[in-house]
């Protein structure tokens, strides 16, 4: 089945090659068609190129050095052409479904910005048990408030801004956190969307040190937060001081 809108599906990578095969396969056999799948290579120094030559025209494939997760998604942002964004992890999977549920959602409810789906956990095959036993990893499905469940609206970003670039981790949820503050209309499905892998290089776990960026990202939206309601106040008594003047 041929569809009129065009998604773009942005993945960033660096250094993914142990996933990334499988990563674009999920996006490749999707039901929903027509889709770009934009993959950003953020300097990856293992055989990453490698597998993304590999694909051809069936994706498009940039280089920059390595600068970030945040201005590798942005720049998949700017060379998108969809009407809807979508982003995947290079370590993670869709099911097969997951752009027609959403597409399926949007034309149901055009009111929507944004319609998520459900996660769910998985340990990497390679894994030990060693390793499997210190990590908790949540089987049941979890509702994705993260962005490789998450289908958008193009216009959500010229609305919210694109990633900020000063973050090492929680790159994601300063963007959520902003798309909160904005009142954006999220719809979410019941359905299993994605898949989140767990293995020895997940950021949440490698970047154990980068945690306190998490707690500045929160003051930061909380200051936001304050100022937004000041400002209202104070443009509220404004009015009110102006109408008994009248």
């Amino acid at each position: 089945m041929i569809n009129e809108t065009l998604v773009s599906v942005i993945i960033p990578v660096f250094n993914g090659d142990c996933y990334l095969d499988e990563a674009i396969q999920s996006v490749l056999a999707q039901t929903y068609h027509p889709m770009e799948v934009i993959v950003v290579d953020d300097g990856s120094t293992d055989g990453s190129a490698n597998i993304l030559k590999n694909y051809g025209s069936a994706i498009k494939y940039y280089y920059q050095p390595n600068l970030g997760q945040a201005v590798a998604m942005n720049r998949g942002i700017n060379l998108a052409h969809g009407d809807y964004l979508a982003f995947l992890d290079a370590d993670d999977l869709w099911t097969e479904d997951k752009t027609m549920l959403q597409i399926n959602a949007f034309k149901i409810h055009p009111d929507v910005d944004i319609v998520a789906g459900h996660i769910k956990q998985f340990f990497s095959p390679e894994l030990d048990e060693n390793f499997t036993k210190k990590i908790k990893c949540v089987t049941e499905l979890i509702p994705g408030h993260a962005l490789k469940a998450m289908l958008a609206k193009r216009e959500v970003f010229d609305r919210i801004g694109l990633f900020e670039t000063n973050w090492d981790v929680g790159v994601e949820m300063s963007w959520q956190l902003r798309a909160v503050e904005a009142g954006l209309n999220v719809m979410m499905l019941p359905e299993l969307v994605c898949l989140r892998r767990i293995h020895e290089n997940n950021k949440g776990i490698t970047n154990r040190h980068f945690i306190t960026q998490r707690a500045h990202i929160l003051k930061a939206s909380l200051d936001r937060r304050r100022k937004n309601n000041f400002d209202g106040l104070r443009t509220g008594n404004v009015s009110k001081r102006e109408d008994r003047e009248q």
